[in-house]
């Protein structure tokens, strides 16, 4: 039967059968509140100071109290203390929801730290027609703009404003005379979308896929831009990271996937936006193609790479990948695949953005569960409309990564439309989509989005311009100095052989910081686990730190002169095996020295570097010799 449980909550229902106890009802009802199940008190009145604690009647049957089918219980319970000076992570309800008072434990990253704290507004000069006052004065055409501002944002083509801006927008509606940091204190809570199906849901019945009503079904989805956007702005650090991750695809004509590692600044030409700052480029284990590539995910490496990226201060901000097809000219031009009239993320590609956007969420304290959106970039390295290789970078709509992660969307065969999947009942449910365009009139229309919609509704950036845009800093300072490709035949990092001839050849001290200013060398170093934890830190802090100061620190590591002598052993043994140093027979006569390798050959004609053993361009097939 059904009993209607009377809260400050509201009205809740619960079935139960006539011959559970009472205690069995409150442990349903504290699941259903969230409460202590022990603190409830029951009462067939709505006045309930004289109401009967569950210890008094735990073990009584309900059927003793004389309660029928559709009765009401009036409950009350006490709600759960919030120790306001635990240092420990906030806990999360069922839906993973965390109280609002227990958001300031989230550990954001400092960037939303040090924007928080701004004011954000867009100063403007005086106006030398309108404004009539002194310097010291200001009006309407001077007064400084908020962030949000959609006058400036259209006169500097900025399409989508930054997070920050985004949450001082949200909050606009509330006047207060409180500065912005103090404003930020004060927001209501966000609340990522989710279209998931919602347990237990407080309806009465039973929980999905068994039962399902109006509260806890999603409701219906109308796809739109989205007016803002996490990360305004990607800068590689250096031309050379680009320059070394397209030596895959130019040696063996495969695409390439590498992880982006590097960390997040202010960038001063959006009001209050974030840029990603790329330092380094990763290669995991993959299976390349010509027209595509196999990953794995999580891949086995992983948590050793990501270790090596904090000790240098670096992170996980966004994967790059290559889509290039060479167009046979023989002027080094590619296929321009992606454009106005194509797509510029395919539906896969939505899909695997939306993925790596759900695993690296962006920590916030304005959000109910301390997560709202991702930092997470895709970055696409493929032809333009002049057969140019270009970088864009994009991200997927919060949209996008809810319907992704409640599974009712996947990929088409058209890589410009987005399949939504069908409704199985007691399996999946799917809540309808509905999509608004402008027909041949000009008339805006809604239009369901099953089976298929356009790809561009999910992405953040649709435009043929670099919206989250990208390229190298006028004065570079790379945190990695070395520039020197060192990986080989699709390994992301070189072998002990490789790395012990690489850190040997170093004569002196500057000479083995430039050597070890590498981020594949320190991976490296990390894999042969010879170093312990801080003797690494000091290993990645004497690479990307100017200081001398770890200098004598470095040479005084037990752990480093191990890897040192390791790496003699392993050096000395790769000459013994090198056929140019064997010895002769037993004559006493050597064998001949066998010849070295010839040098590559860069073609004059579209500079492809080729082996030294062809007589013609790989890329133009032109001839190398004069």
């Amino acid at each position: 039967m059904l009993l209607r449980i009377r809260s400050k909550e509201g009205m809740a229902r619960v079935q139960v059968e006539p011959e559970e106890s009472f205690g069995s009802l409150a442990a349903k009802i504290g699941q259903l509140h969230n409460v202590d199940a022990s603190t409830i008190a029951f009462s067939d009145q709505p006045n309930t100071a004289n109401a009967t604690h569950v210890s008094q009647v735990y073990d009584n049957s309900i059927s003793s109290a004389k309660l029928k089918h559709g009765d009401i219980v009036y409950v009350t319970y006490t709600e759960p203390s919030v120790d306001t000076d635990s240092k420990q992570p906030p806990a999360s309800d069922a839906n993973g929801n965390i109280a609002f008072d227990k958001l300031s434990h989230i550990e954001q990253d400092p960037v939303n730290d040090f924007l928080e704290k701004q004011r954000g507004l867009i100063k403007r000069p005086k106006d030398p027609k309108f404004c009539r006052h002194g310097d010291n004065a200001m009006c309407d055409y001077c007064m400084p703009l908020e962030p949000f501002d959609k006058g400036y944002l259209e006169e500097n083509k900025i399409k989508h404003m930054s997070f920050h801006a985004f949450l001082r927008h949200i909050n606009s509606a509330q006047q207060t005379k409180a500065p912005s940091s103090a404003i930020l204190t004060q927001l209501p809570p966000l609340e990522e979308p989710s279209y998931k199906v919602k347990t237990p849901c407080t309806g009465g019945h039973a929980a999905w896929p068994e039962g399902i009503c109006t509260k806890c079904q999603p409701s219906a989805i109308t796809l739109q831009r989205q007016i803002y956007r996490v990360v305004d702005h990607v800068e590689f650090s250096s031309a050379s990271l680009i320059d070394n991750f397209l030596n895959f695809w130019r040696k063996s004509g495969n695409q390439r996937l590498g992880y982006l590692y590097g960390r997040y600044e202010p960038y001063l030409d959006v009001p209050l936006g974030i840029k990603a700052v790329v330092e380094a480029i990763y290669e995991p284990p993959q299976e390349n193609h010509m027209d595509g590539l196999k990953l794995s995910m999580p891949w086995q490496e992983e948590i050793l790479v990501d270790q090596v990226a904090r000790a240098c201060g670096l992170c996980k901000v966004g994967v790059v990948f290559t889509d290039l097809v060479d167009d046979g000219s023989g002027n080094g031009t590619v296929v321009a695949k992606r454009h106005v009239d194509s797509h510029f993320l395919s539906s896969l590609e939505c899909s695997f953005a939306a993925e790596m956007q759900l695993r690296h969420p962006n920590l916030s304290r304005h959000s109910v569960n301390g997560k709202y959106g991702s930092k997470f970039v895709t970055c696409v390295i493929s032809g333009d409309v002049e057969g140019n290789i270009d970088v864009k970078a994009y991200q997927v709509s919060d949209t996008m990564t809810a319907m992704h992660d409640a599974g009712i969307v996947e990929p088409s065969r058209n890589p410009s439309v987005m399949r939504v999947k069908e409704s199985i009942p007691h399996e999946r449910y799917v809540p309808e989509v509905f999509y608004k365009f402008k027909n041949e009139y000009g008339v805006m229309v809604q239009e369901s989005a099953k089976p298929t919609f356009p790809v561009e509704y999910l992405l953040v950036n649709v435009s043929v311009e670099v919206i989250v845009t990208n390229g190298f800093p006028q004065n570079p300072s790379p945190l990695f100095t070395d520039s020197r490709d060192l990986t080989f035949d699709g390994v992301s990092h070189p072998d002990i052989g490789t790395l012990g001839k690489h850190i040997l050849s170093g004569k002196n001290k500057g000479d083995l910081r430039a050597l070890l200013s590498d981020f594949h060398v320190l991976c490296a170093i990390r894999s042969m686990d010879v170093l312990s934890k801080d003797e690494f830190k000091i290993v990645c802090d004497y690479a990307t730190k100017a200081s001398d100061s770890t200098l004598d620190s470095l040479e005084q590591l037990q752990g480093w002169q191990t890897l040192l002598m390791v790496l003699k052993e392993a050096e000395g043994n790769a000459r013994a095996n090198t056929p140019s140093v064997r010895s002769g027979t037993g004559s006493g006569t050597n064998t001949p020295t066998e010849p070295g390798p010839k040098a590559d050959i860069s073609c004059k004609h579209c500079t492809f570097t080729n082996p030294g053993t062809n007589d013609s361009c790989e890329m133009c097939g032109l001839p190398l010799s004069d």
